[in-house]
């Protein structure tokens, strides 16, 4: 499975369209990738599945191989704050799964609204104009920051989100219908798939102290993406997560995170090595991934 991973590399394993935060429809995203060499990717949405069946019927055309998984929004738990979960090769029709999924995307019309009220308060910005950004995906804080660089108060959605929509503002929102981590990391063991935290450095700073760690791992955390442009802000955390990584063997990754033009993100910047996809799929049995034609058999 490594050399062929190996010959259909490079692999991204984050990725966003349109369906959540994205600007590029579920096959924009594939032809992007496509466009800057991967050749195995991963479509991670927030909290859906909406776009898999796009992604992948693009990826079959392109000779590229899909990998289905999801981002998923989790509030903290026992001794760990609360963090982004990147969820592979799950069943998305499990139903204690795919019902925690929906109660996050349920509810995120509702939470943009009130963030966009606080706005009003002190920038020009209207819900209307939030959805018309959303294209038809729920509404989420990524399509606030299109509608405040498009009115001129930042010039990126970057700095939409350090300057006036960080979760330190007095702006935000939390979603409240995210699970606890640790009870998420259960969910998407449940449905065969394999959990993995998403740029756990992060712009905070910090180091994850190790008691953290084997709590996280006790829930059934596979590893870290740690390869991902976020977590080089950090180096001290990067390089603890690093020891981590090796003295317990976990699963390490790198991808993009692209989110189309809403991020610098590009596709491929970082990427996954073919040895630590296919510790993945091995652990995985709620799902498969889709290969290419040309290339089925030779798994």
């Amino acid at each position: 499975m490594e050399s062929f991973f190996r010959a259909q590399s490079p692999i991204d394993l984050h990725m966003h369209s349109n369906r959540s935060d994205g600007t590029d429809s579920p096959a924009g995203v594939v032809r992007e990738a496509h466009a800057h060499g991967v050749r195995t990717m991963a479509l991670t949405d927030h909290d859906m599945v909406d776009g898999w069946a796009e992604a992948e019927a693009e990826c079959l055309a392109l000779d590229m191989t899909f990998i289905p998984g999801a981002e998923l929004s989790t509030t903290g738990g026992p001794g760990v704050g609360g963090m982004h979960l990147l969820a592979y090769l799950f069943d998305p029709l499990e139903p204690e799964l795919a019902s925690a999924m929906l109660e996050v995307t349920g509810g995120s019309e509702s939470r943009i609204r009130q963030i966009v009220e606080r706005l009003q308060e002190d920038f020009d910005i209207d819900f209307g104009d939030v959805l018309a950004e959303a294209n038809g995906a729920p509404p989420q804080r990524p399509h606030i920051a299109g509608v405040l660089v498009k009115n001129g108060y930042v010039p990126t959605v970057d700095h939409a989100f350090s300057e006036i929509l960080s979760s330190s503002s007095r702006y935000y929102i939390p979603k409240t219908n995210r699970g606890n981590i640790l009870d998420v990391i259960r969910l998407v063991r449940g449905a065969g798939g394999v959990p993995l935290i998403a740029h756990p450095v992060g712009r905070s700073g910090g180091v994850m102290p190790l008691k953290n760690l084997e709590i996280l791992l006790e829930a059934g955390l596979a590893g870290f993406e740690l390869d991902h442009r976020e977590n080089f802000q950090n180096p001290e955390g990067l390089a603890r997560l690093r020891e981590y990584a090796r003295d317990y063997d976990l699963i390490v990754t790198g991808s993009s995170d692209y989110h189309g033009d809403n991020k610098e993100n590009r596709p491929g910047e970082h990427t996954t090595e073919p040895e630590m996809l296919a510790r993945i799929i091995e652990q995985a049995t709620g799902n498969e991934p889709r290969y290419p034609a040309h290339m089925r058999g030779t798994v």
